[in-house]
C-alpha cells in the first residue's frame, strides 16, 4: 500500500491570490513547499494535487490552460529533483449543477486511492478551506486545515515517519 500526502491547489501549493491562478505568469509557489515536498518524500509519502479548478466550467480558462500552469509547477519541482505523483481537478463550477467531483465531494480522492493502492490510514489531506477537510474525511485520511499562504514546512511534525 502507498502512503500519500494530498494536498489542495490554490493557497496550499501557489499562491492564493483571491482570484483565479491559471496563467503561469501568475503561479507563484507558497513558501517552504519545495522544502515540504522533499521532506515528505524522503519519509517515503508520494503527493498528489487535488483542486476545484471551476474557472474552467465559467469559461474564464480552458483546461489546457491549466494543464500549462500545472506544467510549469512540474518543472519547477523538477529543477529540485522533486516529482508530483499526479495532479487530479475538477473543472466544473457549481452554478452549472452538482457534480461528484468538486470537493468537498470525494471523487477525485476517491480515484487517486484506487489508482495508487492508497493506506488512507497512513495518508493526510492538506488544505486551506473546510471543503479539503471534508473531501479528506469523507475518505478516511488525516485531514489538516491550515491557512491561505502558511509555509507547509511548519506542519512536517503533523506527518508521521
Amino acid at each position: 500500500m502507498t502512503k500519500v500526502v494530498f494536498l489542495d491547489r490554490d493557497g496550499v501549493v501557489n499562491v492564493e491570490r483571491g482570484e483565479y491562478t491559471w496563467k503561469v505568469e501568475d503561479f507563484k509557489l507558497t513558501v517552504g513547499l519545495v522544502g515540504f515536498i522533499r521532506a515528505v518524500q524522503e519519509r517515503g509519502y508520494k503527493v498528489i494535487i487535488i483542486s476545484n479548478q471551476g474557472g474552467i466550467g465559467r469559461g474564464l480558462f480552458t483546461m489546457d490552460d491549466v494543464e500549462k500552469a500545472h506544467q510549469y509547477l512540474k518543472d519547477e519541482l523538477a529543477k529540485e529533483n522533486l516529482w508530483l505523483t499526479d495532479i487530479y481537478y475538477c473543472p466544473h463550477h457549481p452554478a452549472s449543477g452538482k457534480c461528484f467531483c468538486r470537493k468537498p465531494e470525494p471523487l477525485l480522492l476517491e480515484k487517486a486511492i484506487a489508482r495508487y493502492q492508497v493506506d488512507v490510514t497512513q495518508s493526510y489531506f492538506i488544505g486551506d478551506s473546510e471543503r479539503d477537510i471534508a473531501a479528506g474525511n469523507k475518505v478516511g485520511v488525516t485531514s489538516i486545515l491550515i491557512k491561505s499562504n502558511d509555509n507547509l514546512c511548519d506542519y512536517l511534525s503533523l506527518i508521521n515517519d
